[in-house]
């Protein structure tokens, strides 16, 4: 049986994929096939969205349309190892892997192979995540518009040079992490001023949720929002004036910084 979609790995993301396919794509459970080295992620997938499950990578490689290699970076090279040869000549293979470029993936897969690469985030659970993609130059266009679709089943999927992959890394992949401390240490100092921590969790979460949806829905700069949140000699401004000697946007910015070296390095 020929799948339009295939998984080799079905941990987290993969799961968040297969759900945005199932409810938005079009595409239905008994048209995606997966495979994972742990049983117990295969079952979980089969009951979770009822799609077709095998413990045989080569399997979900040769039936499937579109593949996507959906494992953690370190087991790529093995795993390439195992479906090289089987790949059918048609196949688009979609990657999520940071540090895997295009030409490694080519002198690996072979240089006949149409390969997708892409760097999803963890707000795919939710259906909100951003996907930075790029394409070799055998994907055609049509077939890259008909992946982005399927990526923008689970969130945004934007196109982008792969030379700007790394820095999609840090700035969107890597970057829930650094908002999820932010969240955190906000609601610790809102539980230092007597909040009750579910609350402050709430209060938190749902300014950062807004704020963000404030930049997208506007198109107004960062810049401008922040300055109608700061009254002359208000409350917000003195936030503001303090966090700028902690250096805050300084120490964000190196992070990524170092986010972006450490992806080019894997």
């Amino acid at each position: 049986m020929k799948y339009k979609v295939g998984f080799i790995g079905c941990g987290n993301m993969a799961s968040a994929i297969i759900g945005g396919l199932i409810s938005k794509s079009g595409i239905s459970p008994m048209e995606i096939i997966a495979s994972d080295a742990s049983e117990e992620a295969t079952k979980k997938a089969a009951e979770t969205n009822g799609i077709c499950i095998t413990n045989n990578n080569c399997a979900a490689a040769v039936d499937s349309e579109v593949l996507f290699l959906s494992v953690k970076p370190q087991f790529y090279e093995s795993v390439i190892n195992e479906i090289k040869d089987i790949l059918p000549a048609k196949q688009i293979i979609v990657t999520i892997a940071p540090g895997k470029t295009l030409e490694w993936l080519a002198e690996r897969l072979g240089s006949d192979k149409k390969i997708v690469r892409t760097m999803p985030n963890t707000p795919a659970l939710v259906g909100a995540g951003i996907t930075g993609v790029c394409k070799n130059d055998l994907v055609s266009d049509a077939e890259f518009t008909y992946v982005l679709s399927l990526l923008g089943s689970f969130g945004l999927a934007e196109a982008v040079p792969e030379a700007l992959m790394d820095a999609v890394v840090s700035v969107s992949g890597s970057s829930p992490a650094y908002v999820f401390m932010f969240i955190e240490a906000m609601a610790d100092a809102a539980v230092a001023d007597g909040m009750p921590r579910a609350q402050a969790y709430k209060f938190a979460a749902q300014a950062v949720m807004g704020s963000a949806k404030m930049v997208l829905d506007t198109g107004k700069h960062p810049g401008e929002l922040k300055d109608m949140v700061c009254s002359p000699a208000g409350t917000t401004i003195e936030a503001v004036r303090v966090l700028e000697e902690k250096g805050f946007r300084s120490s964000v910015m190196e992070a990524m910084k170092a986010c972006t070296a450490k992806a080019k390095g894997l």
